[in-house]
């Protein structure tokens, strides 16, 4: 005897991914990928006050080490550890700046309560300059925003979420939706609300 069509219906809505890879447009959509959809697109641009080299490692390796979603136990523990890398990167290098030599070449270092920290030892800085450097209260606000954002657009690609979420809950779509978008928002508001002067590793060069 034939098994009841709810039933059917509700393991099928179980099963669907997500977050999907439609090239057909959205009308195909459930309302809730919908929403992911345009929540993605709202905090996609805030990636670009994150340092570009840590996110284009993301986009490279994640799909990979994420076996494309499809995850055993070891995908999972490299998945998270490359995550958890990634996000200590945001972090750290939200500390890091960069200042031009007199011959015009770019200097990077990492900035201290004393002034700056010079990772090319063949170039010096000048102390007076370099008390102008030195780690401020914002710095830390910048580097946990940083790392915040970061968690939230690698929380929102399809290959981790599948790989933590093959079948996620309601509660935990729920999280999925309303996470980045709080992050997003909060995030914009501090972005601009206290704009960083540094320009570190993976950030626009500095002009000085």
């Amino acid at each position: 005897m034939a098994a009841p069509q709810p039933d059917m219906e509700f393991q099928q809505d179980q099963r669907h991914p997500l977050l999907s890879n439609r090239t057909d447009g959205t009308n195909n959509l459930s309302p809730m990928q919908k929403a992911i959809g345009q929540t993605y697109k709202s905090t996609g641009h805030l990636a670009k006050l994150l340092p570009s080299g840590t996110v284009l490692a993301f986009q490279l390796l994640a799909p990979t080490l994420a076996k494309q979603g499809h995850c055993g136990d070891m995908n999972r523990m490299m998945t998270g550890g490359f995550m958890i890398l990634c996000t200590l990167s945001c972090f750290v290098l939200s500390f890091t700046d960069s200042f031009r030599d007199e011959k015009g070449k770019v200097r990077y270092g990492f900035a201290t309560f004393k002034g700056l920290w010079v990772i090319d030892g063949g170039a010096t800085l000048d102390p007076h300059a370099a008390v102008q450097y030195k780690i401020k209260f914002l710095d830390f606000v910048h580097a946990t925003v940083s790392a915040m954002i970061f968690v939230a657009i690698a929380l929102f690609d399809q290959n981790v979420v599948s790989c933590f979420y093959p079948i996620p809950s309601e509660d935990t779509k729920q999280v999925l939706t309303t996470l980045p978008v709080a992050i997003g928002v909060i995030g914009s508001m501090l972005f601009v609300s206290f704009p960083t002067t540094r320009h570190g590793i993976g950030f626009p060069v500095s002009t000085q």
